[in-house]
């Protein structure tokens, strides 16, 4: 594929950033605002950009399915992709005609190959276009049929019907796929709920309540990070499920709480919140560029309790030797198959030998924050994922060693279980999955 980029056309932008995502190992959330800037996008053609990246990476391997019977020769892998992402359109968006769609997938193909590719473009669309899409009923083994139809790899479903059963797996794939929902945190030590709301209304946006967490907004009709709600304070970019785990820390003004792995600091703030801004709360990040982020959002929510560290969170107890904490919250480096539907790519690029070598670091870490933990503390551990071997496993290999560590109700707010551990589903409210198990340090 040629470098040259067409400027101003949504549609070569969407190419580049899904060859990116595909061949360099990219982020597509990562590489959209850059690529807008790059190509000078008109503020029209933005909706259209992350519609058709998102959802072209949401549906690759349906879409696969549909043009395989209609590749003939093997392809540059470029082709492929600028061929996904036009029958996505074809096939997903009703608004784009199929003779603008496939016209533009012409004129890339031979702009960034040669005019003879802009003939396989135009003869294997048309050919589509023309006789239609083939049937997911020629499946017969109902597992690969939901996996082609929701686009999950095959190991995945399998996994996941082991693991909760087919309905609830076939629930969880569909939800992937659709779009996710706008939610955003009250700064509830900045502003209140109704004037949260107000402010965000009077910038033209629509906010209602979460009908389970107070300070969690539904917003629609704008952007809330572009807002003055955001940049003063009043509001943070947060789904709903991430606010749980805070909940079940149960922190209190006045106390010592450590954040093991904070960043970009979305409940480290939410702590300091609860806290209300006072007491000690150490954030602590392996990246010294993300406590950066962790540092930026407690500066523009007013929180002045929050120490950032830089450094491996496996060796805080030479860092905190001498600090016993009242709480500490582990939202551990996971899978990520939760927030699948805000990041499509993580269903292609996990595999099952991911599982085992996380599960290692999460109990290293656990291990160090029971050193850490004062006699009746609460530690609260956490994950964006939804595996129960991860999960639920590592609470059991945790418990096995740690006899002096209880499992106690998580404290959720509503109409939430107040089990101990919680996994919550993307289906059950249409949040991130996530899961939270909070524990007790007994007594010497």
């Amino acid at each position: 594929m040629k470098k040259l980029k067409l400027k101003g056309n949504v549609r070569d932008a969407a190419l580049s950033i899904l060859w990116a995502v595909e061949n360099q190992q990219a982020y597509s959330n990562l590489l959209l605002n850059d690529t807008i800037s790059n190509y000078g996008l008109a503020d029209k053609d933005k909706g259209l950009l992350t519609e058709i990246t998102y959802g072209t990476l949401q549906h690759r391997m349906t879409l696969d399915f549909y043009l395989d019977p209609y590749i003939k020769k093997k392809l540059e892998p470029w082709v492929r992709t600028l061929l996904r992402l036009s029958l996505y359109q074809m096939v997903y968006l009703d608004r784009v005609p199929e003779r603008a769609a496939i016209h533009e997938a012409v004129e890339i193909a031979k702009k960034r190959g040669h005019g003879g590719i802009g003939s396989v473009v135009n003869g294997i669309l048309r050919s589509i276009q023309r006789n239609g899409l083939r049937s997911l009923d020629e499946i017969n083994d109902p597992t690969l049929r939901l996996s082609i139809e929701t686009s999950h790899p095959e190991w995945l479903i399998r996994r996941w019907i082991g693991q909760y059963g087919f309905d609830k797996t076939k629930e969880m794939a569909i939800e992937n796929n659709l779009v996710p929902r706008q939610t955003v945190r009250v700064n509830l030590a900045a502003t209140t709920t109704e004037d949260a709301i107000r402010a965000l209304e009077a910038e033209g946006l629509s906010a209602e309540r979460s009908p389970r967490i107070p300070e969690c907004l539904f917003v629609s009709g704008g952007q809330p990070a572009k807002t003055a709600a955001f940049k003063s304070g009043l509001i943070t970019i947060q789904d709903e499920s991430s606010m749980l785990p805070v909940y079940a820390l149960q922190p209190e003004p006045g106390m010592t709480v450590l954040d093991m792995c904070a960043a970009p600091g979305g409940k480290a703030t939410h702590i300091a919140e609860k806290m209300q801004n006072t007491g000690k709360l150490y954030a602590m990040d392996l990246h010294p560029h993300k406590v950066k982020l962790i540092d930026e959002a407690a500066a523009r929510l007013g929180h002045t309790i929050i120490k950032t560290e830089a450094g491996d969170a496996r060796s805080s107890g030479e860092r905190f030797d001498g600090i016993q904490f009242d709480r500490i919250l582990l939202d551990a480096p996971c899978s990520g198959l939760g927030v699948i539907k805000r990041k499509p790519d993580i269903k292609y690029t996990k595999s099952e030998t991911d599982f085992q070598r996380l599960q290692g670091v999460q109990l290293d870490l656990l291990n160090e924050a029971v050193y850490l933990l004062k006699p009746q503390g609460i530690l609260v551990y956490s994950t964006c994922t939804v595996d129960q071997e991860e999960n639920n496993g590592t609470v059991a290999r945790f418990l096995e060693t740690h006899p002096n560590m209880e499992l106690i109700p998580a404290a959720l707010p509503g109409s939430l279980r107040a089990d101990s551990p919680v996994q919550i589903f993307p289906q059950d409210f249409g949040g991130d999955g996530f899961f939270v198990a909070a524990f007790q340090k007994r007594e010497r």
